[in-house]
């Protein structure tokens, strides 16, 4: 019988890659050979480490053995009752994990229709939840940005409000790697965060004196939470994009019933379940929308690309990010060969 190589966390601290069963699909499922994966090195560093509180939502989903990867480009090889077998050769994004094949749910695929390379359109899940974000948001045109972490949700937010009509857009991270990651484009400013004074004089300085009308905090970290509010003007709206695995010693009064600060939270499961007149953008939607904009060249998503590896590489990569992941963006697994 073939076999299904998968890359597996046996412990924290720890990848593996294990030969299981090729899985079969149920009804309502389809089973899927993967042509690449994208390692988020975000969430899946999370899982990694093993370092989240008892009770958390974290440990609650990460249970060792843990399957990683939730970004997977492939093809419908089989289907199960109650699926089409039209599907069957035909190519889909997926929450797939890092594994030869997998099998999904026919109703969470998400059809790669335009001609863009597997490894751009395997960033959908980001681009998702990034826009949904945006959208929660509110911003407007001409409202001004700051994003916090240039990792690779923190790109998409700043390339993103930037096409909202945000200007300017401030960038903010402390690895110079990441923010040349950026493109120059005018209305975007970069700034190194360790290289700087009062971060809310550079701001205004940028900014016609005024401090941002909305913050985009995606470092992930949440010990820098209460000095992200620094940069929002008093009614400002702030936005938790990343999901920060510690507590947060947070003072009400003066970070949000002061200054009548508005906060929000935007994590990808808060996009509604099925389109309605009033909010019509699903997951499926906002997917398909990514797609278009790579094959139109709206959006370069190549310069995101930190480095491309075979399948077997995958757990030297995870010991790699533990040591250091300020020079990592997006790190495709390439399956063609498993």
């Amino acid at each position: 019988m073939k076999r299904n190589p998968t890359v597996i966390f046996p412990e924290a601290k720890k990848a593996v890659i294990e030969a299981l069963d090729i899985p079969h699909p149920g009804e309502g499922e389809v089973l899927i050979k993967s042509a690449c994966t994208m390692i988020s090195t975000g969430t899946e560093m999370t899982a990694f480490m093993g370092e989240y509180l008892p009770g958390s939502v974290w440990e609650k989903h990460f249970k060792f053995p843990y399957h990683p990867g939730y970004n997977n480009i492939g093809t419908v090889i089989e289907t199960g009752k109650g699926v089409p077998q039209e599907l069957i050769g035909k190519k889909f994004a997926s929450w797939g994990n890092h594994a030869a094949y997998s099998v999904q749910k026919a109703e969470h695929l998400y059809p790669v229709t335009r001609e863009i390379p597997d490894e751009h359109a395997v960033f959908f899940t980001l681009a998702q939840i990034v826009m949904n974000g945006i959208r929660r948001s509110k911003v407007q045109w001409g409202e001004s940005v700051v994003v916090f972490g240039m990792g690779l949700l923190g790109q998409f937010t700043a390339l993103f409000a930037h096409q909202c009509g945000a200007r300017p857009v401030i960038a903010a991270d402390i690895s110079d790697y990441r923010l040349n990651v950026l493109p120059d484009e005018r209305g975007i400013v970069k700034i190194n965060t360790s290289e700087v004074g009062a971060l809310d004089e550079i701001i205004r300085a940028h900014n016609g004196g005024e401090l941002a009308d909305v913050v985009f905090e995606v470092t992930g970290n949440g010990r820098l939470i209460p000095s992200e509010f620094a940069a929002l003007r008093s009614q400002g709206r702030f936005v938790v994009l990343s999901s920060p695995r510690e507590k947060t010693l947070f003072d009400f009064h003066d970070l949000c019933n002061n200054p009548s600060y508005t906060i929000i939270g935007a994590h990808n499961f808060s996009h509604p379940p099925v389109a309605t007149p009033e909010n019509p953008w699903t997951m499926s939607r906002h997917a398909k929308m990514f797609f278009d904009l790579v094959a139109d060249e709206t959006m370069d998503v190549g310069r995101m690309i930190s480095r491309k590896v075979n399948y077997t590489q995958a757990p030297g990569i995870y010991e790699d990010l533990l040591r250091d992941r300020s020079q990592d963006m997006g790190i495709i697994i390439d399956w063609s060969q498993a």
